[in-house]
């Protein structure tokens, strides 16, 4: 039976019609952080959803991968879609090896179901600390998650903001998996590079080997904006360098990715070619590069591929 949903008041679309970068993309990159929503005729958004977005199928994100450059993507459990993961394993199950997931789920998840899973190529979980995304779950439960999963080889992925990181510190360290934090953990840019706040993710990272961070959402982050209509490609600076500090700084645990279809913004919809030209501007050379867009997301998502 079909599904019809009202999209929330204001909501932003996915811009239709990306520029085609100037950034030539090295062979092999993964877009390591993206999202499918829906259809919600056929897969139809979580009754416990903070808000309803438009479609972005797997056939819409594959084209983008296409047009950007990419070879592959990492595709991550969207809220809206709650726990339940079929939109995203069926993208998984559709792309001919080249998408990874990860996974929201729950307490009562099987193990029948975490091998189904796996089998399709989620490699990981998704513990979100947003307030206005998700009503809290226990870090208890939490902690069981992680260990089931561990086994698997799976990693967790944190998303909070950058005020919580105090608060959350013991639990993140305790985790018995790779973990990887999306987007840096949301900086705020308008304070000082070296000042307390961006220092602690520093340190969070730089005492802790088995902490990944995504480079990922300049858009979200920036106060700054993207540029005027001018053609003027270096977009989002006001980001550039707390991305650049993390990529020269911990090289091999970096990924990137583009976030499409960009949840939840108010301001702006980013044009994805726009985003593509930001990254030589965190990593500054051919080897940081590779590096951040294939080396590391190749080893932690296809390991398989580095053992040919």
């Amino acid at each position: 039976m079909s599904t019809t949903f009202t999209k929330t008041p204001g909501w932003l679309d996915w811009y239709s019609g990306p520029t085609q970068p100037q950034f030539k993309l090295p062979p092999g990159s993964v877009d390591a952080h993206c999202h499918v929503f829906g259809p919600g005729a056929e897969f139809p958004f979580a009754p416990e959803r903070k808000y309803t977005p438009c479609d972005a199928s797997k056939q819409q994100l594959f084209a983008l991968r296409d047009h950007l450059g990419f070879d592959k993507n990492v595709i991550v459990q969207a809220t809206c879609h709650g726990a339940d993961n079929s939109a995203m394993v069926d993208a998984l199950r559709h792309s001919n090896n080249k998408a990874r997931g990860i996974a929201t789920v729950r307490r009562s998840v099987t193990d029948a179901e975490l091998q189904d899973m796996n089998a399709a190529g989620v490699r990981g979980v998704r513990f979100n600390f947003v307030k206005r995304l998700v009503d809290f779950t226990p870090k208890d439960e939490l902690m069981e998650i992680a260990a089931r999963i561990a086994p698997l080889g799976w990693h967790v992925v944190i998303y909070f903001e950058a005020v919580d990181l105090p608060e959350l510190w013991d639990f993140f360290t305790a985790l018995p998996t790779t973990v990887v934090v999306d987007h840096m953990g949301r900086p705020d840019v308008t304070k000082p590079i070296d000042g307390p706040e961006f220092e602690l993710f520093l340190k969070f990272m730089r005492e802790h080997e088995n902490v990944w961070s995504k480079v990922s959402c300049p858009e979200r982050l920036s106060v700054s904006g993207p540029p005027a209509l001018n053609g003027e490609r270096n977009a989002y600076r006001d980001v550039v360098p707390f991305a650049r500090k993390v990529v020269e700084t911990f090289p091999d645990r970096v990924l990137w990715g583009t976030d499409w279809p960009h949840p939840n913004l108010k301001d702006h919809m980013p044009d994805d070619g726009l985003l593509v030209d930001f990254i030589p501007h965190i990593a500054t050379t051919a080897e940081l590069q590779r590096k951040l867009l294939v080396d590391n997301p190749t080893r932690l998502y296809w390991p398989e591929e580095n053992k040919r």
